[in-house]
């Protein structure tokens, strides 16, 4: 009888991955019933309803009915009992604001993750237009009991950057053994960001647990890959920080207070293993740690321009994802792009679809995939080979307004748009995750296998004859959608 269970090795740890793990969703969980009480409901009454229902998190809904917040355990710990609150008061006054929902259709490995990502304990559940119920990320880790997302608390639990070092270094096995099941390579990318996302959170908590408090509210935001959430075991630093406007008495101590952190979480990073940025993408760079209105003023200066050179800044940091702080920054800093880019850009447009042209997919007249010679061995850049896709897909969001970070997700929405047909999203959806998984794998082998740094190469000579007729057809796909892009948004306009 066949195993329905892979062992997923790390040097001294082991998880199981059942063949439900990634196939199971929201609605075939037995999520709990919605308690709720009014906003203007006294703390103690609040509590008390917790206790009667035996729940550990309760709603907390606006005369009209709205749920527009929750009290859990720990917001009556910290926010009533350890700051000496009246129980009197209204529980609007202590509660947590940060409601989260999920669609029922979800799978629940994505809750979880969306739970890591946004540390959030509770989501409520929808269905039909209307909440059904709610879940615990406690509900969720047993229903996943010993799945690698464990891998991920047992991350999240670690107090020291040593201790990260060692959990960033057992990643590849799970990889390597991931994509062997016959993982996706959009979930696996999902689950290396989520890791990532965890060890620079706490490498950030560490820092700030030194200093101390921030003088002001920041944004700390990863950019490229990490910030599209498409992370591989390849990966350097790609960073920066926003934070708010002070008075100008304040202005450069706030300033030196911010690039002193931001040296401290770039250098632990650096030991863990996620390399500097060799371009100086990093918020230790005095170019890319500023306030909002100058991260504005920036924004904007890239799209006025309209030139070669600011143009790919404008793509490295439109692909740029909050990662720790003050949410409302980065709202406000989209609700600023969203505007911006309803003004009229065409040669901006241009000069990023044609950042999308400057590479060739690798096709020979001679031979199926065009080569280099790298260390004796035959290969070709798999990196290069999907840039096209994603400075394509890119251009067509910035033109219709989509701030969704990850390629894949972008994808989709422009589909739903009609900006993409079924048949042309399919093509470049499996194109891109196959190139993906192909890289992944590599990269994987090569650390676990031959010991050595992951690069981007992919040696010819070890890919079968199917694998290299998909490759063929893949770079045939990015030509035809190039193409594409050419004409709609170059027009002969830059010449």
């Amino acid at each position: 009888m066949e195993d329905k269970n892979l062992l997923i090795h790390t040097p001294d740890e082991q998880y199981v991955l059942s063949e439900q793990t990634y196939s199971k969703k929201i609605k075939e969980l037995a999520f709990r019933e919605i308690i709720t009480c009014r906003e203007t409901t006294p703390v103690y009454e609040a509590a008390q309803l917790m206790a009667a229902n035996k729940v550990s998190c309760l709603f907390v809904t606006s005369e009209s009915g709205d749920i527009n917040g929750f009290v859990t355990d720990i917001t009556l710990r910290d926010n009533v009992i350890a700051r000496q609150v009246d129980v009197r008061r209204p529980i609007y006054y202590v509660m947590d604001r940060a409601i989260r929902s999920i669609s029922a259709e979800t799978y629940a490995y994505e809750a979880l993750l969306m739970m890591y990502q946004t540390k959030s304990r509770y989501l409520l559940v929808e269905a039909d237009g209307k909440y059904v119920g709610f879940l615990s990320r406690n509900k969720l880790m047993s229903e996943q009991a010993q799945s690698p997302l464990v891998f991920i608390q047992s991350v999240k639990q670690a107090r020291t950057s040593t201790e990260l070092k060692e959990k960033w270094a057992r990643v590849p096995f799970m990889v390597g053994q991931l994509l062997a099941q016959g993982v996706q390579a959009e979930i696996v990318n999902q689950l290396i960001t989520a890791i990532a996302d965890t060890i620079v959170q706490n490498v950030i908590e560490e820092v700030l647990l030194e200093k101390g408090t921030a003088p002001s509210k920041f944004v700390f935001m990863v950019l490229g890959s990490e910030g599209r959430k498409e992370q591989t075991l390849k990966t350097d630093q790609d960073n920066a920080i926003i934070y708010e406007d002070k008075a100008n008495e304040h202005r450069e101590a706030v300033r030196k207070w911010f690039l002193d952190f931001a040296a401290k979480v770039s250098d632990r990073l650096n030991d863990i293993g996620f390399a500097y940025c060799t371009g100086g993408f990093m918020a230790s760079n005095p170019q890319w740690t500023h306030s909002l209105s100058h991260w504005k003023a920036n924004y904007k200066q890239w799209m006025e321009e309209a030139l070669p050179e600011t143009a790919i800044k404008f793509s490295t940091f439109f692909d740029c994802r909050l990662i720790y702080g003050d949410r409302v920054i980065m709202d406000e800093l989209r609700e600023f792009l969203d505007v911006e880019l309803q003004q009229p850009l065409e040669k901006f447009f241009a000069y990023l679809a044609k950042n999308a042209l400057q590479y060739v997919p690798p096709l020979a007249f001679f031979k199926p995939i065009k080569t280099i010679t790298v260390e004796g061995r035959e290969v070709f850049d798999i990196k290069k080979a999907m840039t096209p896709v994603v400075d394509l897909v890119r251009v067509y969001a910035l033109r219709n307004r989509i701030f969704v970070e990850n390629t894949g997700e972008r994808m989709k929405l422009l589909r739903d748009m009609g900006v993409f047909s079924e048949k042309q999203y399919q093509e470049l959806h499996l194109s891109y995750y196959y190139l993906m998984g192909m890289r992944l794998k590599s990269q994987s082998t090569k650390m676990i296998v031959g010991k050595g740094q992951p690069d981007n190469y992919i040696d010819i000579e070890q890919l079968t004859r199917i694998e290299r007729v998909t490759l063929k057809e893949i770079f045939k796909t990015i030509e035809n959608f190039q193409s594409g892009i050419r004409i709609k948004f170059t027009n002969n306009l830059l010449g």
